[in-house]
């Protein structure tokens, strides 16, 4: 099994590629350690040490390391665990667990956000896909949307930029109800 890595915007975090399927539909975010509980590769990818953070996608694994710890310290260990976890045969996530969409919306703007949450699945996702992360939306209230940065996106130098520059102006472009887009935490 050849692991490939690949750097993304956010220096803190690395995007592994272990040339298998991670997850077969959507997301899972593990913020940290205690978060990891159903899944037996982040559990192993934390056991390491030094790692704040872990995502999965459909065929990548990205891992946000801790403030202060370098990457050529950490990395073999992580190769080293996700290549243990796949000879294993182990579940990536045991039980039900992997969801990673968008918040549901109850209201009167639900023809909006359904128009918001179109975009974001066609237009943005598939993009910070590439750079090892994932946008959802959260919420829509007054003209502002909500939404969520998660894997490589969540803390990244250039996510604001991403945001307010790209994900704003597109869907205000498409969307006039749309005046501003903020991120939240989980």
């Amino acid at each position: 099994m050849f692991i490939q890595t690949e750097s993304t915007p956010n220096p803190a975090t690395l995007k592994f590629l272990p040339g298998q399927t991670v997850l077969e539909l959507g997301t899972a975010d593990f913020p940290n350690a205690e978060a990891a509980g159903k899944s037996p590769l982040a559990k192993r990818i934390f056991a390491t040490g030094g790692v704040s953070g872990v995502f999965f996608g459909t065929d990548f694994v990205t891992v946000t390391k801790a403030e202060g710890v370098e990457w050529d310290h950490i990395k073999p260990a992580i190769l080293g665990a996700i290549m243990e976890h796949y000879q294993s045969g182990a579940a990536v996530i045991e039980g039900e667990g992997a969801a990673g969409g968008h918040r549901e919306h109850t209201g009167e703007d639900g023809d909006i956000v359904r128009q918001i949450k179109e975009l974001l699945d066609t237009r943005v996702r598939p993009a910070v896909a590439q750079d090892g992360g994932d946008i959802t939306f959260h919420g829509f209230d007054r003209g502002v949307v909500y939404l969520h940065m998660q894997g490589a996106c969540a803390g990244c130098p250039s996510s604001t930029l991403t945001l307010k520059m790209g994900i704003e102006n597109l869907l205000r472009h498409y969307i006039p109800e749309v005046l501003e887009v903020r991120p939240v935490a989980a």
